[in-house]
């Protein structure tokens, strides 16, 4: 069996540092240019200048930033005259998915076995596991792509697309979570979510924009039915950036993902996230309008956070044992040494020492309790996918240990 060397673990943890500070940096600019311009959209005016309704420009602002003022117009289909420098938005998404991939391969494609699969769940190889998560991405893209451009195309259909396509998010989640480890499957349907959105914008926002361009240089009219595809796919977007940021941050909670039943955990999360995202956007439209905030929308997503809230929330274990109230710290440290030499040891040992953590000595359990307590009591990301069937009563005894730490 292949042993890491030092080195090489040293050396994958700087790059799946350097990948995931990378992958956070670009998601920022992405997200960010996909909300400011679903913002701007949402806030654009009319023109009264007759020399803007003559050039074509559809809406305006004007907004102060940065000790200066700016005036982004909008045009319906195409200005007259086609700029010499135009800023194409692309790169930031690309970017975002070539990174997030990247780090999904070097963390868990890498490292099936050990990430991708919880053989309490599903027992299968490891190449079978990989692929089928290669799967899950690109399936979720063809049948979202197909709902769009059949069910999308036709009037009026947004509400029916969307609830259609929820389905399925909701279908491949519920899979997702029997046939991999919670973590992984969180992260799974993050991300073939987070492909559907990149793949927006690589096959038909941005070679829309480009068709309208081309027909602009060769002076030919412009089809306006680019624009509206293209509008289309950038709203889903919008929709989908939370979901996804919410998968993406989820494996530092395992609360979350280990739950007997964590793809409904995945699902509502998921659904408050996109209503958080509808109330900003539709609280844009009617704050130009002049009416009330649409706080429904609001309301219903902190609802169904404190409803998940209070249904994960840790039932009142039993009473301590009068034998575990009479403990010296002395027979706490014994205990807590016992359960790591059981459920740690086999990772974080002088050989092996994952993460550069070893636990096989008192002074390495002192120099380490935090950590431990945070991770295998609080958390309870660890043991990974709960591999060594650590019990609740151990992570007590863990507990009381950190407890009595002077």
């Amino acid at each position: 069996m292949f042993e890491a060397s030092p080195l090489l673990t040293y050396t994958l943890e700087w790059v799946n540092l350097l990948l995931r500070w990378t992958h956070v940096i670009v998601a920022i600019a992405w997200a960010g240019a996909s909300f400011y311009f679903v913002w701007l959209d949402n806030h654009l005016t009319p023109p009264t200048d007759p020399k803007l309704k003559a050039r074509g420009v559809s809406g305006e602002l004007w907004a102060v930033h940065g000790g200066g003022f700016y005036n982004p117009q909008k045009y319906m289909g195409a200005p007259q005259a086609l700029p010499k420098h135009l800023h194409w938005f692309y790169w930031e998404s690309y970017s975002t998915w070539l990174t997030g991939f990247a780090l999904f391969t070097v963390m868990y494609l890498f490292n099936a076995g050990t990430f991708l699969i919880d053989k309490s769940r599903y027992d299968w190889p490891p190449v079978a596991a990989v692929h089928a998560a290669l799967g899950f991405l690109v399936g979720f893209w063809l049948i979202y792509d197909v709902l769009c451009r059949t069910v999308g195309r036709r009037p009026n259909s947004e509400r029916l697309l969307g609830a259609l396509v929820f389905t399925v998010v909701v279908g491949a989640s519920w899979l997702a979570c029997q046939l991999f480890a919670g973590r992984a499957a969180f992260l799974l349907v993050g991300a073939m979510v987070a492909t559907a959105m990149s793949a927006n914008v690589f096959f038909w926002i941005i070679p829309g924009q480009r068709k309208v361009v081309a027909a602009m240089r060769a002076g030919e009219p412009v089809d306006p039915v680019h624009g509206q595809r293209g509008k289309q796919r950038s709203v889903h977007n919008t929709y989908f950036t939370l979901p996804v940021l919410f998968a993406m941050l989820s494996n530092h909670y395992g609360w979350a993902y280990s739950h007997p039943h964590n793809w409904l955990v995945l699902v509502l999360i998921m659904l408050a996230g996109a209503l958080i995202r509808q109330f900003f956007v539709a609280r844009h439209k009617t704050e130009m309008a002049g009416k009330r905030a649409p706080w429904g929308w609001a309301i219903a997503s902190v609802g169904i956070l404190m409803g998940v809230a209070v249904w994960l929330a840790p039932a009142p274990g039993p009473a301590t044992p009068v034998a575990a109230l009479n403990e010296t710290p002395a027979q706490r440290l014994a205990l807590a040494q016992n359960v790591i030499e059981q459920r740690c040891l086999m990772c974080h040992n002088a050989q092996l020492a994952s993460k550069g953590v070893r636990l096989d000595s008192p002074q390495a359990l002192t120099q380490h309790a935090q950590n431990i307590y945070q991770q295998a009591v609080v958390l309870k990301t660890m043991p990974m996918n709960n591999a060594t069937q650590i019990t609740d009563a151990e992570r007590a005894v863990l507990a009381r240990w950190f407890r009595s730490q002077p």
